[in-house]
């Protein structure tokens, strides 16, 4: 259960760029007031999943938690919208505590940058030429060439996003594991994959980067021209996301597993 205070009074609530979450930030801001983003003991999130992601990213040093409710087009990570009882569902919320993930890429320039990903860290091909990629675990290599469209890991919470699009497994939250899933493998083709300890640290080596380009995807934060990646968790930040009661993100990873 939350480990918030029973009734969270200092409430601020953003909204996505859409129509629907704009009005309901109105709506809800007057009906429970509106504090500054650094003074609130929760922030509500009123959009779909990638303003979710958004809001996470801005909260990455501060650990504020989040509520959600869906005013967008998908809403895993939100909760049903409601303008009822709202302080009662956040004090009776359940907690999802999220490592995020930290990428190091160097590009062809020899320039170095850094994100964080709350999803997935995903490598993908810039043209039609197949991306060739070697892949080390703990540098140690474990693949030395792998032709495809491009490769992901992916944190537990990220497991039903792209990674699952891509065939890759579905991760309960407190599995302490990764996942590794290459993305249209042609060669080696039977290649589906890998779990990591959550303590792994994976390096992406691209090869024939001059004929093959290959960009790396940090959520929403894209680098172009590739040399190298590096991907680790980060434990040092945890980020909190608040879920109504018997509808936890625990619960909804399971069910996914077993939905058509």
């Amino acid at each position: 259960m939350s480990q918030l205070e029973p009734i969270a009074t200092r409430i601020a609530f953003v909204a996505s760029d859409r129509p629907e979450a704009l009005e309901a930030r109105e709506r809800l801001a007057a009906r429970y007031g509106d504090a500054p983003e650094g003074q609130a003991q929760v922030i509500v999130a009123l959009g779909g999943d990638g303003f979710m992601l958004e809001t996470l990213h801005r909260q990455i040093e501060t650990g504020a938690p989040i509520y959600g409710m869906n005013r967008g087009s998908v809403g895993f990570l939100m909760n049903e919208y409601s303008e009822d009882d709202l302080l009662e569902r956040i004090a009776a919320a359940e907690r999802a505590v999220i490592h995020p993930l930290q990428m190091t890429a160097v590009d062809v320039h020899g320039f170095m940058h850094k994100a964080r990903a709350i999803n997935e860290v995903s490598l993908l091909r810039q043209t039609r030429q197949t991306a060739k990629l070697r892949i080390s675990i703990d540098s140690k290599v474990r693949l030395s060439e792998l032709s495809c469209d491009g490769a992901l890991v992916a944190t537990p919470a990220g497991s039903t996003a792209y990674n699952l699009s891509a065939h890759g497994p579905i991760i309960p939250l407190d599995a302490r594991v990764l996942a590794l899933t290459p993305i249209s493998a042609f060669r080696p083709r039977r290649w589906r994959g890998a779990l990591l300890a959550h303590t792994a640290r994976v390096t992406f080596e691209i090869l024939e980067a001059d004929k093959r380009p290959v960009s790396a995807v940090a959520d929403n934060f894209e680098v172009r021209d590739v040399l190298e990646v590096h991907v680790a968790e980060d434990r040092d930040i945890a980020l909190r996301m608040l879920f109504d009661a018997g509808r936890s993100l625990e619960e909804r990873v399971l069910a996914e597993q077993f939905s058509a």
